[in-house]
């Protein structure tokens, strides 16, 4: 028997991913068409013999998230459940928070996954890669080839070209260190809670000899990466299997764009009635495009590539969109043009307006680029990057809005660009 344990993180988390994340956990926000956590789930459910998924993180129990997690577990048929952290405890504090719940019934094996990572999730290929390799209690990270300098972004893994074996382990390193890194997708056995406890023994140990602090410092917060797996390395616990398959991090709102693409392109052999085809009487479709079912769309529209439109969309004659999100509820009047933008949920954009972001794709001449965590502000100066409307912004007719970042209930009345309009 398996389980899952995803970890979503809380609402002091995912500030670079406002203000989306104003209206929704940033977990819930739609990535081609179905809630970022829905994919993870999915993937989860297809292992065989997985009994349970828990959703770990410090939100407060919510309406949206207690709907969200119906729906799935009737759609799944699945136990999916919730367990929320007192304090934010890191990746290794929260399993270890609630080690009694993951290990009841008796797990073999649990997977741990980041909630904020886009992935085919190899997750059947990950388990008969641990049968084997290594002794029966050995850990599998999941691991991928990133180029030189933005593998020292992520945390970087050393292997043993022969049997796999992780030798080295640095999370962020300062100086280049290997170009296998950390996906942030784990298979452990219910073994690491003893190295997880002995850290956390240490902690309070230090914090004992310590001068009291003001309380952050707390014992139980634990790093699985730094605090754990750089312990366990050259150990011959730890293992890594390296996926080919696609794979992004999701920390900005633009790559919530990208990894929108990796998952429509996926979704040809997952799900290929989520995609939308040419029809009679219906819009012109190029390349992948994710459609909602209630939106309501005039046939001379053109969309995509790389597009998906939520519930009670409304998009007018003769409007192009390309490379981006509208959220539900939102109207594109006639003859607008929407490219590389999120537009936010009751947002409205005018007739002939132009909404247009810079894409913050990584470089497509190099198959092992990954998305750059851009910063906001480089040199005094907005950094280009996918124009953001948040939830209910209106924008009149005939102006351009041009790499923005629009807050929420905000009435426009000219053109902006390069701007954060509050």
């Amino acid at each position: 028997m398996l389980k899952a344990v995803i970890l979503i993180g809380g609402p002091q988390k995912g500030t670079r991913f406002r203000p989306l994340s104003f209206e929704v956990p940033k977990p819930l926000f739609p990535v081609a068409g179905v809630p970022m956590l829905q994919h993870h789930i999915e993937a989860c459910a297809k292992v065989p013999n997985m009994k349970e998924i828990l959703l770990i993180g410090f939100y407060q129990p919510n309406e949206e998230l207690s709907r969200f997690l119906l729906n799935a577990q009737q759609e799944f048929k699945i136990s999916i459940r919730y367990l929320q952290e007192y304090a934010a405890l890191g990746t290794g504090g929260g399993i270890y928070h609630f080690r009694d719940q993951i290990v009841a019934g008796g797990p073999e094996a649990f997977f741990v996954l980041n909630a904020d990572v886009c992935s085919a999730f190899p997750l059947a290929e990950m388990l008969s890669f641990q049968e084997e390799h290594g002794e029966p209690n050995s850990f599998v990270i999941l691991g991928t080839t990133a180029n030189r300098t933005q593998s020292l972004n992520y945390g970087c893994i050393v292997e043993n070209d022969k049997t796999n074996e992780v030798l080295h382990y640095v999370e962020k390193p300062s100086t280049f260190v290997s170009d296998i890194i950390n996906c942030g997708i784990y298979l452990l056995k219910p073994d690491i809670f003893q190295h997880i406890g002995a850290v956390f023994q240490k902690n309070q140990q230090d914090m004992l000899l310590e001068e009291p602090t003001n309380g952050w410092h707390r014992a139980e917060a634990i790093r699985l990466e730094q605090d754990i797996f750089t312990a366990l390395a050259g150990r011959g616990k730890l293992y890594v299997y390296k996926t080919q398959s696609f794979w992004s991090q999701i920390k900005s709102a633009g790559s919530a764009i990208y990894a929108s693409r990796l998952y429509l392109n996926q979704y040809h052999t997952s799900h290929p009635e989520r995609l939308a085809s040419n029809k009679a009487g219906g819009p012109k479709i190029s390349g992948n495009v994710y459609i909602h079912p209630t939106a309501s769309i005039d046939p001379s529209a053109m969309l995509g590539p790389n597009v998906s439109i939520g519930t009670g969309v409304t998009i007018g004659a003769g409007v192009r969109v390309r490379e981006s999100v509208i959220l539900h509820g939102a109207t594109l009047q006639d003859h607008c043009c929407v490219l590389n933008s999120i537009v936010g949920w009751d947002s409205t954009i005018g007739k002939w307006a132009r909404v247009e972001g810079t894409p913050s794709d990584p470089n497509p001449n190099d198959p092992l680029a990954k998305i750059d965590s851009e910063t906001l502000f480089r040199e005094g100066k907005l950094t280009p990057s996918i124009t953001i409307l948040g939830c209910n912004v209106t924008i009149p007719s005939e102006v351009i809005i041009l790499n923005s970042i629009v807050l929420p209930h905000k009435d426009l009345n000219r053109s902006f660009k390069n701007q954060i309009i509050l």
